[in-house]
């Protein structure tokens, strides 16, 4: 193989490799963490619901505190909570202000969710067309599973 050929099979493996697998595993574990925060912000969603509906101004509960040790805790009002809004701030909100945010930050995840996966997409399409360059250098025969069953019938 001439050593131009080498060169260009190094450059494609290395920008798969290097860049765009990694670029992949970052966009895919940043996607991962936002249907996390998705799925608690509906259950935090379901949970207040459940409390509005059945009109709960107080209860008991179970508190994790941390490596599955648990502690009986008591609300004594829970027509006002206290939720995370960013950077380690909580704000005091009645259950109708909560609701009204969870579907602020639930609209926010959604089209977070959106853009990762249009990234995810392009990183994969990326990895493709450089994966198709490789087989052109090569002279290998396109990868195509319509075409080898129309050989093989």
């Amino acid at each position: 193989m001439e050593e131009g050929r080498q060169k260009d099979l190094q450059l494609l493996e290395e920008i798969i490799d290097k860049g765009l697998k990694q670029k992949l595993v970052h966009a895919t574990a940043s996607r991962d963490k936002i249907f996390e925060e998705q799925k608690v912000l509906s259950d935090l969603r379901k949970n207040l619901e459940t409390l509005e509906k059945n009109a709960v101004n107080s209860l008991k509960t179970m508190v994790n505190l941390g490596s599955e040790v648990y502690m009986q805790a008591e609300v004594p009002d829970t027509r006002h909570i206290f939720m995370d809004v960013g950077l380690g701030f909580y704000v005091e909100f009645t259950r109708h202000e909560a609701l009204d945010y969870i579907a602020q930050r639930e609209e926010r995840t959604k089209k977070q969710l959106e853009e990762y996966t249009g990234v995810i997409t392009q990183i994969k399409g990326r990895i493709k067309l450089a994966h198709y360059q490789i087989q052109q250098l090569l002279n290998l025969p396109e990868e195509n599973p319509s075409s080898s069953r129309q050989r093989a019938l």
